[in-house]
């Protein structure tokens, strides 16, 4: 579980719970995927501005929110993003999007200094407290994230729940590290 007390921490949300009566109508008729597109290029377009180092989260709703930053990139919509992938897989995206990446350490990175992260959730309670690394890259997304000025949490309404627990296996994720 990470607990996001102490991160300045902004959730960007799809689904009934997040929409306005309007809006709820719309967004019914949209699929999963599209609910997640929506998520993903809403925290791209209110939070990655030029010039900024952005931690790239993963999983299936983050995938959206990378491919919005290689698009807007392509666009000349941002300029001198430098960004750091939680995960092999997005940094092989990434790579095919043509964003620039780097690693936390580095001059690039501001010494690990990074403005904001944007990553999906397992599950979210209603205090913030999130599970993540269901996926499978707990280490990396947790090492980027709190870095972060900002971490934005993109998440769909299912993954909204009253408490954390049994719903959501809590991931363990063993590092070979100095064996």
């Amino acid at each position: 579980m990470l607990s996001l007390a102490a991160l300045q921490c902004s959730l960007v949300l799809t689904g009934s719970r997040a929409a306005s009566t309007s809006q709820r109508a719309a967004t019914s008729m949209l699929t999963q995927d599209e609910l997640k597109k929506m998520v993903g290029y809403k925290a791209v377009d209110d939070y990655v501005k030029s010039g900024m180092v952005v931690g790239l989260g993963t999983g299936s709703t983050a995938y959206f929110a990378v491919q919005r930053v290689g698009e807007k990139l392509k666009s000349d919509e941002l300029k001198d993003i430098v960004a750091i992938p939680t995960s092999v897989r997005t940094k092989e995206q990434a790579e095919e999007l043509g964003i620039p990446l780097t690693t936390l350490g580095t001059p690039e990175s501001r010494f690990s200094k990074l403005d904001v992260a944007i990553d999906g959730a397992d599950a979210v309670d209603p205090a913030l407290n999130l599970i993540k690394g269901g996926g499978g890259a707990l280490l990396r997304e947790k090492m980027v994230e709190v870095q972060a000025k900002q971490f934005i949490v993109i998440v769909d309404e299912s993954k909204l729940c009253d408490g954390l627990g049994p719903g959501f296996p809590l991931p363990v994720e063993i590092t070979p590290f100095c064996w």
